[in-house]
């Protein structure tokens, strides 16, 4: 068998392991035989210890596992664990790092061959195998070792977490403060519980639940059974015509695993222990896919995916027939795999307060919503067991990017704490909506807002907004299950219109693709973020383009407060085609009667490109305006959804800060006004920066208006001046955060700080 098939194997025995333990246990048993030693044994590192603990072996002295351990100083372990590199030894006893200990029973083993167990950078453990005779393990067998510890890392991570929160702990109960690492998706601090929605038809995710009426459970699952039965034989009816006999017996096959005699029976005995049909289901389901799975008979191999679709075909039949909506306590903490717009809407008004999603990132637009509403959120916690998280409680450190599991009173005080503190700092700048953003010399900074929902207009006025700096025209797509007709966009937009009128807004033309789809309108890329998206798709589909143009000029008749924005403009070719198609548009709304002047139109600069021809863009618009969201991207060429590089994402990066500096001095240098409108600008430390950079309006979410305002009135356009320049000198975005943090302190401007550390999403 191939070093590849036998890798397979083990992860496949290893995943279907019910706790850490036992898939400790697989890992030593299975390593050592395909590897052909005497020993092999996992130390793991204990964080509240700092040691590395004897937690499995398959032959050393089994009463050991539990009670060896060795600090990361001490022994062989402790090396491999320190240099975070192979150790391969053919006689281990004569290395100066060498420690014997007499409970293992290890003395008898000459030759030994260490690798080190690491999880996103995080040292776990350390993985061994040992042999009685001297020699040197060749390199085969040390890629095995290093190949199988770097793919179990993720698994013990797993397994790991999962017993955390299942009280698989320490004398079965759940472990208290457990600690999730994601990524910061909007600030603030919430303590709830967990209500986990999960993807349709999706058995790998499903949770166990316990059940009280078995009886009626059964019934259900017996319903479900049957109407997949009944699916399967108007199949094998309607394409009887089309197949031999022996292809229509195929289905004869699925009708007899669904009988008592095969999977239903199984299944039906596992609800008969208190648990629910569709947890159950996955266990049986799971088990079968797994056996088949690891039979070297490619034919019997294949039959794995027959079982996996009958058991996904049943568990739609039984998420169906149990479509009752989903139960929102006071104080929900929502949790999903991949959260959505359409989730946070389901919740009622009032009870959320909070948000959880294993992948995505801070500036997932998700994330960006939430920080519109105020929630407080972690993205990209990746590590999560996510389905287990049901009915929780938790607690949301949007600040840190931390999600606590079953938190302690102490924990909980802490964090409740926290929380007034922000409150309370939240209703003192309430007393600042009716005060200009004026800096000391007597600068005034224009603060606008980002939209997208009517619910935001109410949360831009409460928080004195000047002007809608980006109106996202994809919601009303987004939320619709068609593209919307040109009377139903002239009525959405004429309500933001009138809503800030007489004040500006800017509404951008349609941005979808990247992370942003639209139902009705599919788009599959290997790479969304370098593809089809903005501009390039209302480019290629005039009519959606000009539809969406007339409805705009139609909606702001007798308000002339519109400004078009156009995204992802990377040329002057682009910029110039979409010119010609509003002028048409123009044209057309006025022959319809309309009286319209053409309004303002501008061009966001958010790829490379278009920084470096900045000043060729500003002479054919009338405004710029900075999407710092994308710009960072793809300066940085840092996926902004993807969390395993989500610390590379930093708007503060030197780059970033001299591109934004080059488009302000290019665009003022032919006459014309330059915004953001990205979530820098929400920042209160990074607005500083942009305000002396010389940017025309800062636009943000209205959650973090206040915060902005109060500190820009704090302190004067010279001394913002003179921390720019100081800035613009630095090589490292670090070294930037640190001397911001710094000098906001020395102002005694800390309190806009987060109170757990850093600065404010």
């Amino acid at each position: 068998m191939t070093m590849l098939n036998t890798l397979r194997k083990i992860i496949q025995e290893v995943n279907s392991a019910q706790d850490l333990n036992t898939a400790l246990t697989i890992i030593v048993e299975r390593v050592r035989a395909a590897m052909g030693t005497q020993v092999c044994s996992v130390y793991l590192l204990d964080p509240q210890s700092n040691r590395f603990v004897l937690m499995a072996t398959e032959g050393l002295n089994k009463a050991a596992i539990g009670r060896v351990s060795m600090a990361p100083s001490e022994g062989l372990v402790g090396l491999v664990g320190t240099r975070e590199e192979p150790l391969n030894l053919e006689d281990a006893a004569s290395h100066p790092r060498y420690r014997y200990f007499a409970e293992t029973g290890e003395e008898r083993y000459a030759s030994f061959l260490g690798a080190p167990i690491i999880h996103h950078r995080r040292v776990m453990g350390v993985l061994v195998v040992q042999q009685k005779e001297r020699r040197q393990f060749d390199e085969g067998e040390e890629a095995f070792l290093v190949t199988m510890s770097a793919q179990l890392a993720g698994v013990i991570a797993h397994a790991e977490a999962t017993g955390s929160i299942r009280g698989l702990g320490k004398q079965g109960k759940a472990t208290p403060d457990t600690r999730f690492i994601g990524v910061p998706g909007s600030p603030g601090v919430a303590l709830g519980t967990g209500v986990v929605v999960l993807p349709p038809a999706d058995l790998e995710v499903v949770p166990d639940r316990p059940i009280d009426d078995i009886d009626g459970e059964i019934a259900y699952f017996y319903n479900a059974i049957e109407a997949v039965r009944k699916d399967m034989r108007e199949l094998s009816a309607r394409l009887s015509s089309q197949l031999r006999q022996e292809e229509r017996a195929l289905f004869d096959v699925y009708l007899m695993m669904l009988d008592d005699a095969s999977i239903a029976g199984e299944v039906v005995k596992v609800i008969e222990t208190g648990q629910w049909a569709q947890g159950a289901l996955r266990q049986v389901v799971n088990g079968h896919v797994k056996r088949f799975e690891l039979m070297d008979d490619a034919y019997l191999s294949e039959r794995a995916s027959d079982v996996k679709d009958i058991g996904r075909r049943i568990l739609a039949y039984l998420q169906q027939a149990r479509q009752q909506a989903l139960v929102y306590p006071d104080n929900t903490i929502l949790v999903s795999e991949e959260l959505s717009p359409a989730m946070l809407g389901e919740v009622p008004p009032g009870k959320l307060v909070g948000l959880v999603s294993v992948t995505g990132s801070s500036n997932s637009h998700v994330a960006i919503l939430a920080r519109a509403m105020g929630i407080p959120t972690v993205m990209g916690a990746v590590d999560l067991p996510y389905a287990m998280l049901d009915g929780i409680e938790l607690i949301v450190d949007g600040y840190r990017g931390d999600v606590f599991t079953n938190p302690s009173h102490g924990l909980r005080r802490q964090f409740a704490e926290i929380a007034e503190e922000e409150r309370q700092l939240n209703l003192g700048l309430d007393a600042l909506r009716s005060l200009p953003c004026e800096t000391l010399d007597g600068h005034h900074m224009p603060l606008w807002v980002n939209t997208g929902l009517f619910a935001d207009v109410a949360r831009a006025q409460e928080r004195g907004a000047e002007g809608v700096g980006l109106y996202r025209s994809e919601v009303p797509f987004m939320t619709n299950e068609r593209f919307p007709g040109e009377k139903e966009q002239a009525a959405i937009y004429r309500q933001q219109l009138a809503a800030f009128h007489p004040l500006p807004v800017t509404m951008r033309t349609l941005d979808i693709g990247g992370d942003k789809a639209l139902s009705y309108f599919p788009i599959k890329e290997e790479n969304p973020f370098l593809g089809w998206r903005g501009i390039r798709i209302t480019l290629d589909h005039p009519e959606i383009f000009l539809v969406q143009a007339r409805a705009m000029l139609k909606a702001s008749e007798g308000l002339n407060n519109l400004r078009i924005l156009l995204p992802m403009i990377s040329g002057l070719a682009e910029l110039e085609e979409a010119q010609r198609l509003l002028q048409r548009a123009w044209s057309e709304v006025r022959e319809e009667g309309f009286d319209v002047p053409m309004p303002p139109v501008g061009v966001m600069i958010e790829i490379p490109a278009a920084v470096f021809q900045t000043r060729e863009l500003a002479r054919r618009v009338d405004f710029l305006s900075v999407g710092s969201n994308d710009l960072t991207q793809y300066l940085l060429a840092v996926d902004r959804n993807n969390p395993r590089v989500a610390s590379l994402y930093d708007y503060l990066h030197p780059s970033v800060l001299q591109a934004l500096k080059r488009v302000v001095d290019d665009a003022h240098g032919v006459g014309k006004p330059v915004s953001i409108c990205g979530e820098m600008a929400g920042d209160p430390a990074a607005a500083v920066l942009l305000m002396a950079m010389g940017f025309d309006s800062l636009s943000m979410n209205a959650t973090n208006l206040p915060k902005v305002k109060w500190l820009l009135r704090q302190l004067s356009l010279a001394q913002a001046g003179e921390l720019l320049g100081r800035i613009l000198d630095l090589e490292h975005p670090q070294a930037t955060h640190a001397l911001l943090q710094q000098t906001l302190r020395d102002l005694g401007l800390g309190r806009m700080l987060n109170p757990v550390g850093g600065l404010p999403a």
